[in-house]
């Protein structure tokens, strides 16, 4: 099949697969309004559709600072329990109706708690209201599975905190760990005792890393800090040259090392020109293990099946590839390998199968 053959009711029903998605920067904006309200938070707009396009206006700005900035609303009305109830049960349904059946959903627990509630009490909110979520679309026969990854915020003090939950919560659906944040300026060995606590307890992680700052960025949270995956990565390229890798480039491909990369997110703060020459496509054919993803689905204006078609209109790609990284993403999940292999095998396999 063909690029130009592709067209968007297929791609919505291909099965899909995400690691890299914030849930503080994928609400919808009718909840935000709503919720803004009720805890009495002022915001640029308060009609929807308006707000929805101020958010992806303000985050258009080639900096990686100014777009975390726009998290200011998300995380103001995510600081109470109804909220976050809220918030991750819609989490769930607005991905099963994009047809994503696996996806790992991130957020800090420490920037939930202005309300009042402990960061355990954040976590605990956040995985009941993904369980009803997860409920709600079995119910209606778009079943997806939903692991969580706590984050630390890598320029503040409480990483090792976060750490602390994941392996505390590791068997009530908390499945991996992330440092985010600004990462100019605050490498990952900053917080290395909380990295080596988690390979203690066996808790996988991923690092931010290679999108802000360039290779040093990759290379420490690889060689120094032990992550299994990088989140965004985008910057390994400045180790090809004319295909030929460079030793971390090669270390990266060789050791099947996943990139999450964020194509519309990455244009947005500066990483990528154009869709058309956003370095996972490069990536892809030079062999390394790319997943697709979506970063922040309310700050970037997209979704799932928008981030495909985007690489099928306008970087050729076919529905090959789009199976490819999906099997890529579900390969690098942060559950068990049975597991993996069920959904690959009986899951998304026959998916595409069938769209073929």
């Amino acid at each position: 099949m063909t690029a130009t053959r592709v067209d968007s009711a297929l791609l919505r029903r291909l099965p899909k697969a995400v690691l890299h998605d914030h849930l503080d920067g994928g609400l919808r904006p009718a909840t935000v309004v709503d919720l803004a309200a009720a805890v009495g938070h002022t915001l640029p707009t308060t009609d929807p559709d308006e707000l929805a396009a101020w958010y992806v206006e303000a985050a258009n700005s080639g900096d990686l600072v100014r777009y975390i900035a726009t998290f200011e609303h998300t995380l103001a009305v995510m600081q109470n329990r109804e909220g976050l109830l809220r918030v991750a049960e819609e989490y769930v349904l607005d991905l099963a109706a994009d047809g994503v059946v696996y996806a790992e959903v991130r957020y800090a627990p420490e920037l939930n708690t202005r309300g009042g509630l402990s960061m355990s009490e954040v976590v605990e909110t956040v995985q009941e209201g993904l369980a009803a979520g997860m409920a709600k679309a079995a119910a209606a026969g778009t079943p997806v599975r939903v692991g969580t990854l706590l984050c630390g915020m890598r320029m503040f003090d409480r990483v090792r905190e976060a750490a602390d939950l994941a392996v505390a919560h590791r068997d009530a659906g908390v499945v991996g760990f992330d440092i985010a944040g600004a990462e100019d300026g605050f490498p990952p060995a900053d917080h290395l005792a909380a990295f080596e606590h988690l390979r203690r307890e066996s808790v996988p992680f991923t690092i931010h890393a290679g999108e802000a700052h360039g290779l040093p960025s990759i290379h420490q949270a690889l060689q120094v800090c032990g992550a299994q995956r990088i989140g965004h990565g985008v910057r390994i390229t400045e180790d090809i040259v004319d295909g030929k890798l460079g030793r971390l480039a090669g270390w990266v491909r060789d050791r099947r090392i996943p990139l999450e990369m964020c194509p519309t997110s990455n244009l947005q703060t500066g990483c990528a020109r154009s869709i058309a020459e956003h370095p996972i496509t490069a990536l892809k054919d030079l062999g390394f293990r790319v997943t697709l993803n979506t970063d922040n689905r309310l700050v970037s204006g997209t979704t799932m099946t928008r981030e495909m078609s985007l690489l099928v209109e306008e970087a050729g790609w076919t529905v090959e590839d789009l199976r490819t990284v999906t099997v890529n993403a579900l390969k690098s999940a942060f559950i068990p390998f049975d597991e993996r292999r069920a959904l690959i095998d009986d899951v998304v396999l026959p998916g595409y199968a069938a769209a073929l």
